[in-house]
């Protein structure tokens, strides 16, 4: 076989791809070598067979290496997108965003952080626009509402400062809310039925509490094992994860698959770098071939995972510059996974690292306020044909950038 299939560390074997080469061309290149090319019929048909078997492999090695193949991504923001909110709704900083497996657009939005003014409509009578709008809401493609729900239910509340979204492979949307001293992660209904609690009510006892989270901000959901793995978060430092049927715990870790401590992280980004994550770990995500990575967003890196938390690589982005330039990841769509899109808060953008070896080959956007400009840039997605959807907090915003290439 000309090439090894990926190896765990998103990185591709290419020992037998360049023996596939040299198999082909370097058999040609010694027949010219010897001056036997051109001597009869059979020696020009065996230099033609040479080189039509290396541009045979040379198109197996395009189809079976995308990361080499792939034209880098490009975007254009869409100006139409979303359309108009409905019944006045007016929208707060946006704690989370994902896309579904029917490339719906969800967003979990904070009422809470809308000033009176934003919500006039709401307590004047004499006034238009706005009422908050409800704190979970989905988008259609075309960036039509589809529903809204969320908000204090029976026997539970909500919370003011909601963190995170996910929409699973059974269609359980889980929304977490990471305020001071706690946190909790709620599992619902598509149509916004609560169903169970994760983080119990209290005081958090630390990173290795495992009945309490400390500030959770983002939340995944294994298909194969039915597992939520879970990024705590703001004042934790570590990975948990609970069984998503049950609620019960399984398992938990810090960086490099360590126990996680409590303790100050100094890091200097001239030096080594920190044994543990800082705060935020802002965000979680699963690979098709079962890594999880973890943003690791004050030390401006993502560290990678296999499911059992055993330690497999990381990458850093802009390492020296301002804090945050890893908050959230969106695996591009083809088979591989080619490309991670992040989001580079202090900068205003999102770049595209190149998952092979980590460096970055695209970056998109800027600060400000203007169509295709962030203002506090926090969590990213990406439907099935590579359109990247983007949520601000304090731009109070969803945007959405169509590719412009293929996949």
């Amino acid at each position: 076989m000309c090439v090894d299939a990926w190896d765990l560390n998103g990185a591709p074997a290419f020992a037998e791809a360049r023996d596939c080469v040299y198999a082909f061309g370097g058999a040609a290149d010694q027949t010219a070598r010897r001056g036997d090319v051109g001597a009869g019929p059979g020696r020009k048909s065996m230099r033609r067979n040479h080189w039509l078997g290396a541009a045979l492999c040379a198109a197996m090695l395009g189809m079976l290496l995308p990361g080499l193949a792939t034209e880098v991504p490009k975007f254009q923001v869409d100006p139409t997108w979303p359309q108009p909110l409905p019944s006045n709704w007016i929208i707060g900083t946006i704690g989370g965003i994902t896309v579904d497996a029917q490339d719906h657009i969800w967003i979990n939005q904070r009422p809470s952080s809308l000033d009176a003014r934003e919500k006039r409509a709401s307590t004047a009578t004499n006034v238009i626009c706005c009422v908050p709008a409800p704190p979970v809401i989905e988008f259609d493609q075309a960036g039509k509402v589809v529903q809204g729900w969320g908000g204090d239910g029976p026997g539970y509340k909500w919370g003011n400062d909601g963190h995170g979204i996910f929409v699973d492979h059974n269609n359980f949307v889980w929304v977490g809310d990471n305020v001071e001293g706690g946190g909790h992660i709620y599992k619902f209904t598509r149509d916004g039925k609560f169903v169970m609690r994760l983080g119990k009510p209290g005081t958090p006892g630390g990173s290795n509490d495992i009945e309490h989270f400390n500030r959770p901000a983002d939340m995944v959901v294994d298909p194969e094992t039915n597992e939520i793995f879970v990024a705590d978060g703001y004042a934790n430092h570590r990975v948990i994860v609970f069984d998503a049927a049950t609620g019960a715990y399984k398992r938990h870790w810090g960086a490099y698959g360590k126990p996680p401590t409590d303790e100050k992280v100094v890091w200097d980004p001239n030096g080594p770098p920190p044994q543990q994550f800082g705060n935020p770990v802002h965000c979680i995500t699963l690979t098709n071939d079962g890594l999880v990575l973890v943003c690791d967003r004050s030390h401006n890196r993502m560290q990678m995972f296999r499911k059992d938390g055993t330690f497999v690589r990381e990458f850093s982005v802009l390492k020296e510059s301002a804090p945050g330039t890893i908050g959230s990841i969106a695996k591009w769509p083809d088979a591989a996974q080619t490309y991670l899109i992040v989001v580079d808060d202090p900068n205003g953008q999102f770049h595209v690292i190149n998952r092979a070896d980590g460096k970055l080959v695209g970056s998109f956007g800027r600060v400000g306020h203007q169509l295709g400009e962030f203002y506090n840039l926090h969590n990213i997605g990406i439907d099935s044909k590579g359109n990247i959807y983007t949520a601000e907090v304090q731009g109070k915003r969803v945007q959405k950038f169509r590719n412009l290439g293929g996949l």
